[in-house]
């Protein structure tokens, strides 16, 4: 019995290619049931509200360094040079400005400034309060509007107030390759969800590259067919570890599997070509004059 359930028209004139390669988590879980579940089988019972919460758990975990689960966003930074977080999002791959050609610059972070929690002052620099005692707070930083008003120049010249430590750069060891650049930077803050861009980015089109955790919506939970094994395996491990009174041993077994089945996903889907490597080493063989 096929697994494929539609005409070849309504797959390539409709919006759903690419989708045969997937496994909805749905069926993951009816499949685990089936097959794992029962008399004279792994686990004899368990409901399935137990197979759902750790398939998902499964599938988070493996989103992070498994799945192809990179998502990107496309858009305008304004004048406020700020862009929220996406809701799924869990770490950033890349930020990247796209040029007049369509080429992607990719965007350095800003790892020496921050937006920190600006705290209200009086004229004694004591705190100040509200009339429930809590803390009042600024709603944007002296760091960052700092940062925000800044150019390139300003932000890349060297003053004769930097610490002694910092007075090398660029000059006694030569130039640092992750500042050698003018794409920008930005940096993010948590708290708030959102990233900070420098301002010869405004009105740049910025593109978003980061890793989700693949549970946002219905539609997004579905696992790619050569990680299929490493989610019965998953599931199986997270359910007989929880329990009490399984014997050790199997549970050991049942870790080992799933080891064994996630490096397999990953060699599976790490997607390396014979003859993408063999150019590269010819490129490698290259003998550049000096």
């Amino acid at each position: 019995m096929g697994l494929f359930t539609g005409t070849e028209q309504s797959y390539y004139q409709g919006s759903d290619q690419g989708n045969y390669q997937f496994v909805s988590l749905n069926d993951i879980i009816t499949n685990f049931v089936i097959i794992y579940v029962g008399e004279d089988k792994a686990i004899s019972k368990v409901k399935r509200l137990d197979v759902a919460f750790h398939a998902q758990r499964a599938l988070q975990e493996l989103s992070y360094d498994t799945l192809r689960s990179e998502k990107s966003q496309e858009i305008e930074v304004g004048p406020a040079l700020t862009v929220p977080i996406p809701h799924d999002f869990v770490n950033y791959v890349k930020l990247t400005w796209m040029d007049n050609s369509g080429i992607e610059r990719v965007i350095h972070p800003a790892r020496k400034t921050s937006n920190p929690l600006a705290m209200l002052q009086n004229s004694a620099f004591d705190y100040t309060f509200d009339g429930s005692g809590n803390a009042l707070t600024a709603a944007d930083s002296e760091t960052w509007g700092k940062y925000k008003a800044s150019t390139v120049s300003d932000s890349t010249k060297e003053k004769d107030s930097y610490p002694e430590e910092d007075q090398s750069y660029g000059r006694r060891f030569g130039i640092d390759p992750q500042f050698a650049h003018n794409n920008g930077s930005f940096f993010i803050d948590p708290i708030k969800s959102k990233f900070y861009f420098s301002s010869d980015l405004t009105n740049a089109v910025v593109t978003i590259k980061y890793i989700s955790d693949s549970l946002a919506t219905d539609a997004e939970m579905q696992i790619h067919k050569f990680a299929e094994e490493a989610m019965y395996k998953s599931i199986a491990y997270g359910i007989l570890s929880a329990r009490a009174n399984v014997p050790e041993y199997i549970i050991g077994r049942f870790k080992r599997e799933r080891a064994a089945a996630i490096r397999q996903a990953k060699l599976r889907l790490s997607n390396l070509k014979i003859e993408e490597i063999n150019q590269i080493m010819k490129g490698k063989s290259k003998q550049i004059k000096h």
